[in-house]
């Protein structure tokens, strides 16, 4: 099972079905491969659903099903089932399939090996003009690939979230030093594709990165001005990033598609206007990933999926403020590794957010392949330090729907301000 949805997210990844060259052949090799993965996991003996996120994510895809049936349109329980089924099957796949530190960190190398090979792309694309898929540069210079990585802005996104995969692999040596610097290029090459990507939010996802180092490492004032610092030198760059300003034509877009999302849930504040219906109402989708699922499933859905993300945080962040008892050297170290793995995933999470917070990337397969690995990591923390807590979703609806809510009225405050700023 574990090595059938390691080749799925592979397959995601780098999208060798979808080359050019290849496309017209119509190869099923993501539905086979998830199929036989998701076969494995039936006739195995380790599934886990102790787990908030796995009834989060059922019950989110239930609401869009069932979002489609209140705006009149009965065929849309089997098309969403259809599109977002395997995305939810993916994620519980390989949830379970992840049982232990050593598999944390081959999932965690697949992606960077992959996000890699995708700048590699990139820097072909941008010295020759067209990389080995046969995509060219799009009309601007910004590099791009194949499938849902068509887009400058998607590929900025995997490079953020799979950098500090690539930094925290390359502090554990070995190979008189080989396998550290093989990892230092692989996140070299992954910052030099963010830049080819001239991505605006990539590019501040890069800063909010080093933010969340920042706050963890030294507080939250050193964060604030360091990261500070760091956003002024990334203003500085030749990048699409300097001419960033409320008025600009593509943020005043993107903040006119934020008051029309928020027009949608006024008008349909429980269960929205429809999954995949944004552009239903409005010529532009939200590029915003929380708009975009308030718009189309309403408060219900919002809070079930926010309440999905935000699990995957609280997780973390519970590994890095957690003190067990240590009892010898051994379990010393293992708990060092466990913190590490936290902190890396919080940041991959933190610059996830920080992309999907311009862009309309609410069900696509990264995000639940990500917190797949955040929902393993954590189960495979618990199973060796007994004191990390459990969380009960039963405990903490109250609480989940009050931060909702309070995600609703500041992501409006936010749309009025710049609105104002127009």
């Amino acid at each position: 099972m574990f090595l059938l949805i390691l080749l799925y997210l592979m397959l995601v990844l780098l999208r060798p079905q979808e080359y050019p060259a290849l496309e017209d052949a119509h190869l099923p090799l993501l539905p086979v491969t998830l199929v036989l993965a998701l076969c494995g996991w039936l006739i195995s003996r380790t599934k886990s659903f102790g787990s908030p996120q796995y009834l989060l994510l059922g019950a989110f895809l239930a609401v869009m099903m069932l979002s489609e049936v209140m705006n009149g349109w009965f065929g849309g329980l089997l098309t969403e089932l259809l599109q977002f089924g395997p995305v939810v099957a993916a994620f519980v796949i390989l949830s379970n399939a992840i049982t232990s530190t050593r598999q944390v960190f081959i999932v965690m190398a697949v992606f960077v090996v992959c996000a890699t090979v995708l700048a590699l792309h990139g820097i072909e694309q941008a010295r020759t003009g067209i990389g080995w898929t046969g995509v060219p540069l799009i009309q601007d210079g910004r590099i791009q690939y194949v499938g849902i990585f068509n887009d400058p802005n998607d590929l900025g996104m995997l490079f953020v979230l799979s950098l500090p995969m690539a930094m925290a692999l390359s502090g554990r040596g070995g190979a008189f030093g080989l396998r550290r610097l093989f990892w230092l290029g692989a996140g070299v090459l992954l910052l030099y594709g963010i830049y080819l990507t001239d991505s605006r939010g990539a590019l501040l996802a890069v800063a909010a990165l080093l933010g969340v180092w920042l706050w963890r490492k030294y507080g939250l004032v050193a964060a604030a001005l360091l990261g500070s610092m760091g956003l002024a030198g990334l203003l500085l760059l030749p990048s699409r990033l300097s001419d960033l300003s409320p008025d600009e034509e593509s943020a005043s877009g993107r903040v006119d598609a934020w008051y029309e999302g928020f027009q949608m849930f006024f008008s349909h504040p429980v269960f929205g206007v429809g999954a995949d219906n944004f552009t239903d109402y409005n010529n532009l989708t939200a590029h915003n990933s929380l708009i975009l699922v308030l718009a189309e499933t309403g408060f219900v859905g919002f809070t079930l999926w926010l309440g999905f993300v935000g699990y995957c945080f609280w997780m973390m962040l519970t590994v890095l403020r957690h003190q067990p008892e240590l009892p010898d050297a051994s379990a010393i170290a293992a708990w060092r590794t466990e913190r590490a793995i936290a902190m890396t995933l919080l940041l991959s999470l933190s610059g996830w957010l920080a992309t999907a917070f311009f862009l309309s990337r609410s069900y696509t397969v990264v995000l639940y392949l990500l917190t797949a690995l955040v929902v393993a990591a954590y189960a495979n923390a618990r199973r060796q330090f007994a004191s990390l807590p459990g969380f009960d979703l039963g405990r903490d609806w109250v609480r989940l729907a009050a931060t909702a809510a309070m995600a609703v009225v500041g992501l409006y405050v936010v749309v009025r301000v710049l609105l104002a700023f127009q």
